[in-house]
């Protein structure tokens, strides 16, 4: 059967009806400021307290900070097709809707079941990270969480004296997930000026962090500044730079979420540019500097642990500066799962609006105007995930699965330019289609970075997801086939 039978469009206006806050349930609580917080509170956590370390003592050195680079740059182009895209189409889905609105509802599933790998996936890997610094964080009060609860079901961890241990579960990252949850189910309202609380107290740590570093800085460290590379692709050189780019990308997923709470913002078509835009600049700008600074004042070869931020900063031995790190840590990373958590939530309110999942998905609380109970079945599925995953298994396929996002993105706005030129933009995006152009092929060359491993994965999820397509979705969905 021709795929083009399952390309039915979503029109804008038919969008725009549902999303115009009546009717949907959804409370408009969000503005400028707040949109801002939620993307750099998703953006600003991992990339920043765990990805930068690993990365510059595998792959690229202190030219991690080029690494941050490439990818801001890749996700500058993404980011404003994204602010045309969501000032255009002021709906909750992110890319979903998007797709959706242009190329037609297989390639809106594909995406959509794909933005699972960035959300769902993504929140799980960041909770596990969050329960290392929240076991480091009271080891240093001397409490002690034991090992075997703070791994993942049958992960083992080698101890310097020989011996080992075999995690049950990790008990930290479901706890975690599930208070924040808890708090999502609540009230959009109340759980942002948590986030914005968050977001404040990380980014005074930061620029904390920066200013001290700065006089610890030894140049040698950043010599050679780019490592020679080792004879194979990705360790050092260029191609070290390159995957570098690649891992540290899934730090950057924060403006992605930023569009999926299109309905919740009281001026969308104003506001959402800004929130997208300007979380983005601030954090790679944030990115570089720690980078820099980091690699500047320990052997980027000391920095392949879970806290290298808490390294760095040991070599300054103020000692309350390490212990506060690691306190900015856990909410820089408590802030990254609470916007997972929110926007995989708002994927499958939209989708669900559309009848390709279950009615529940879509159904919307009375009293707190939140998709009551997808929030909490998706925080019980990622709390399940990051118990018994470890981190390196989770995190594989964040990536890839955001850049495959991105690229979709892209290509919707190139399409949508041609097909509805005369549509109302409230933001267009500037050199079209050549920066449109640019955000697919940055988005390929990282995809290239990632292993085999990690592109055969891919094409297995999206195989299920078409499986639950074909026997659900499009036999219920509201746009018909030849639409």
């Amino acid at each position: 059967m021709a795929i083009t039978q399952y390309t039915g469009r979503k029109s804008l206006a038919a969008i725009a009806a549902t999303a115009d806050g009546h009717g949907n349930g959804l409370a408009k609580t969000l503005g400028p400021f707040s949109l801002v917080c939620l993307g750099i509170g998703c953006i600003i956590g991992a990339g920043i307290f765990v990805l930068t370390g690993k990365a510059a003592a595998s792959f690229a050195g202190p030219a991690i900070s080029l690494s941050f680079v490439l990818a801001g740059v890749a996700c500058a182009f993404v980011g404003l097709c994204y602010a045309e895209l969501a000032a255009m189409i002021p709906a909750s889905g992110s890319a979903y809707t998007y797709a959706y609105a242009t190329v037609g509802e297989i390639f809106a599933w594909i995406i959509g079941w794909d933005l699972v790998l960035e959300y769902g996936m993504g929140a799980a890997t960041v909770a596990v990270g969050w329960s290392g610094y929240a076991a480091s964080l009271l080891d240093s009060f001397g409490i002690h969480i034991s090992a075997q609860w703070a791994l993942a079901t049958g992960e083992v961890l080698r101890l310097p004296d020989g011996s080992s241990t075999t995690g049950i579960l990790n008990l930290p990252a479901v706890l975690v997930v599930l208070v924040l949850t808890l708090l999502l189910m609540l009230g959009t309202r109340e759980s942002s000026r948590v986030n914005n609380i968050m977001v404040a107290f990380k980014l005074f740590v930061i620029a904390i962090v920066i200013l001290v570093g700065v006089f610890y800085v030894h140049t040698a460290y950043w010599t050679p500044f780019m490592p020679e590379n080792t004879g194979t692709f990705g360790q050092f050189g260029w191609s070290g730079v390159l995957r570098g780019s690649s891992v540290v990308f899934f730090a950057y997923i924060g403006f992605d979420a930023v569009s999926t709470a299109a309905q919740e913002a009281r001026k969308p078509q104003k506001d959402m540019p800004i929130g997208i835009l300007g979380s983005l600049i601030i954090c790679t700008i944030l990115y570089v500097l720690m980078a820099l600074v980091m690699t500047g004042m320990v052997s980027y070869k000391n920095l392949g642990v879970p806290d290298p931020v808490a390294v760095a900063m040991d070599a300054t031995s103020i000692g309350w500066l390490s212990i506060l790190v690691k306190c900015a840590a856990l909410a820089g990373l408590t802030t990254v799962i609470f916007v997972l958590l929110f926007g995989q939530a708002r994927i499958f309110f939209a989708i669900a609006q559309d009848r390709l999942l279950p009615p529940l998905f879509g159904a919307v609380h009375p009293r707190f105007h939140t998709p009551f109970i997808s929030q909490a079945l998706i925080g019980g599925v990622v709390a399940v995930v990051a118990a018994c995953f470890p981190i390196d298994v989770l995190g594989e396929m964040v990536s890839i699965g955001t850049l495959f996002a991105f690229l979709l993105v892209c290509a919707a706005l190139l399409h949508l330019r041609r097909s509805e030129p005369e549509a109302h933009r409230p933001f267009r995006t500037p050199a079209v289609p050549w920066l449109p152009i640019l955000g697919i092929a940055f988005s390929l060359l990282l995809m290239l970075g990632l292993p085999l491993a990690t592109w055969i994965r891919l094409v297995v999820w999206l195989g299920i997801g078409l499986a639950i397509y074909f026997s659900y979705g499009q036999k219920r969905s509201l746009v018909p086939s030849d639409a």
